[in-house]
């Protein structure tokens, strides 16, 4: 094995508009990068500067299947579900969310961002459930910035949101072993970051750079690593921020096609069968 990971790929993370409109660099799926088992989705919403009234979100849409992780940087985003649940994520908070069975949500700005404008800057992962949980009872788990474990080393600072660094445990359990850390670095800081083999890894660069296996990567780049060794070493090329993500491949089949994530065609059909029958509720709110 390799003394630490090395680098397979770097993909960018062009830019497109999902939703209300809301303008995303996509790290995948693209046509560079599929899936990345378990993960099936990353996306980079902004960095972007609203103005009062530009604000756009992601109306009513139906899940089941997965999970999806929205993790804020900056702005403030309102959820609402089809079984009542409802909160606003704020700055460094995060909603970890298990479709499970399946349910209609919505995430759409705050009133107080459409009003007033902001920044707006955020994430959205979404990762593929086994089998065994896909219609398991939705469940949030819930974590604002000041619960969210932090981690530090020379020139380093590591939200620990799901997995482990530098001793610190993540603040949300996970079906499968998974690893969500976001990284702060100072210029030509170092970290040698534990990753068992057995887990698909790989690296966004929100800002600055990332020196990695000899190469560069810049932001707005996705580095895919090689399960060659169980560390990975980075060292950061300016003020750098980065995501790594990692988890045990469920090495399942996978059928979805735009909310819904399941094993096979049939049970595809019968998502898209449950939501239009409404077995899997609908929002009523005023707003």
């Amino acid at each position: 094995m390799a003394t630490h990971r090395t680098l397979n790929r770097a993909i960018p993370a062009p830019l497109v508009s999902d939703g209300d409109g809301v303008q995303i660099h996509r790290a995948f799926p693209n046509h560079d990068l599929s899936e990345f088992d378990p993960f099936l989705l990353l996306d980079h919403m902004g960095p972007m500067d609203l103005k009062p009234g530009e604000a756009k979100g992601f109306p009513d849409h139906p899940h089941r299947g997965f999970e999806t992780v929205t993790y804020l940087l900056s702005g403030e985003f309102e959820h609402r579900d089809s079984f009542g649940h409802h909160g606003v994520l704020k700055a460094g908070d995060v909603q970890w969310m298990t479709a499970g069975s399946g349910l209609v949500h919505s995430e759409v700005p705050s009133r107080n961002l459409v009003q007033n404008g902001g920044k707006l800057e955020g994430f959205q992962l979404w990762v593929n459930l086994p089998k065994r949980d896909k219609m398991k009872a939705p469940r949030y788990q819930e974590r604002d910035a000041a619960h969210i474990p932090t981690a530090t080393g020379e020139g380093v600072e590591i939200k620990v949101i799901a997995g482990d660094s530098l001793g610190v445990n993540g603040a949300v359990e996970t079906h499968i072993p998974i690893q969500y850390l976001h990284f702060k670095m100072a210029d030509g800081a170092k970290h040698i970051q534990e990753v068992p083999h057995s887990l698909n890894s790989m690296i966004y660069v929100i800002s600055g750079g990332l020196m990695l296996g000899g190469g560069f990567i810049p932001k707005y780049h996705l580095a895919v690593l090689n399960n060659d060794a169980d560390t990975v070493e980075f060292t950061a090329s300016g003020e750098t921020q980065i995501l790594l993500l990692s988890a045990e491949p469920i090495h399942e089949p996978v059928a979805r096609y735009g909310p819904f994530v399941m094993n096979t065609k049939e049970e595809l059909a019968q998502a898209f069968e449950d939501y239009r029958a409404g077995r899997m509720g609908t929002i009523s709110v005023s707003r």
